[in-house]
């Protein structure tokens, strides 16, 4: 089998933790890693939200693999549009890292003890939302590159302190840099934060039997409930939304959110549904938080 993977250390990480999966329940399965340059690592100095299209991360690599060039891959969840392209599916998803945001600096241990004015990297609107809306008095700045990139830059000076995703922090074996995990209730991760996904052609069942060996069905669970909430609110990536979902006995449960775009504003809803109906639980949840005002923030967010 082929994979199809970006170049950077977290990638190649991620998608070697899938092999070692695979590998666990057949080791006669060989795996050979196909490094492809995506449009997100060419424009690297740009603003996310100015890249056109969707999928900046994943579209040259979905491409190998409808074409055949490679047979699945591996990427973080919270890239992958809610409508992925015709004829790919998420054929496993893993075991779930941490989903909470982090706040790494170095002048302070916590957000909270960071002096007025002090200076925070982040590339996400909603991470730059939920900053405004606990330290208005802060000066966030825009920053892009691998996380390691970015703590390369933290230590350089040209930032007092990051917020990134845990997963990928503890991914790369930087977790001792992590001054404070952010509370989900109030740095809600984006749907599907802290998950890989596994993503094949949907007709190659040859493919997708043997990557079902990395799937945690719980996880499965949670990433779904998420996507289908994000999917049901719609808005386009550039929308802020927060969705944690945990599957617990029988039910899993959705905390969903969305922010203004100077945290002025921001909408809370939870919901709970059945282990068999995620979708279902996901898209209430989107409907609700869409009754409750939603839409005028998601407004403001395309007007800004």
């Amino acid at each position: 089998m082929i994979v199809g993977t970006r170049g950077s250390k977290l990638s190649l990480i991620q998608t070697d933790s899938i092999i070692q999966a695979i590998k666990k329940h057949d080791p006669l399965i060989e795996v050979e890693t196909k490094i492809i340059q995506t449009t997100g690592d060419r424009l690297e100095s740009a603003p996310l939200q100015e890249i056109a299209g969707k999928g900046v991360f994943e579209k040259e690599i979905d491409e190998a693999i409808i074409s055949g060039e490679v047979d699945f891959s591996v990427h973080s969840m919270k890239d992958i549009p809610a409508e992925q392209p015709k004829g790919l599916t998420i054929a496993a998803v893993p075991a779930r890292a941490p989903a909470n945001d982090v706040f790494i600096s170095r002048i302070s241990s916590r957000l909270g003890e960071l002096p007025r004015g002090a200076s925070v990297g982040t590339s996400s609107p909603r991470r730059k939302a939920e900053l405004l809306r606990a330290r208005p008095d802060l000066s966030i700045l825009p920053i892009r590159g691998n996380i390691d990139t970015r703590i390369r830059k933290l230590d350089a000076s040209n930032y007092d302190a990051l917020v990134l995703a845990e997963a990928g922090v503890i991914r790369l074996g930087m977790q001792s840099r992590i001054g404070e995990r952010l509370p989900v209730e109030e740095f809600t991760p984006a749907p599907g934060q802290g998950f890989l996904a596994v993503v094949a052609r949907h007709d190659r069942q040859d493919v997708l039997k043997i990557l079902r060996y990395a799937n945690d069905p719980n996880s499965w669970v949670e990433a779904t409930t998420e996507r289908a909430f994000m999917s049901e609110v719609g808005g386009g990536c550039k929308i802020p939304l927060g969705a944690f979902a945990e599957a617990k006995g029988e039910t899993v449960r959705l905390m969903g959110s969305v922010i203004s775009p100077e945290g002025t504003k921001r909408i809370n809803v939870n919901e709970e549904g059945d282990l068999e109906s995620p979708e279902k639980t996901g898209r209430i949840a989107a409907q609700r938080l869409l009754r409750m005002g939603a839409i005028e923030i998601i407004e403001s967010w395309k007007n800004s």
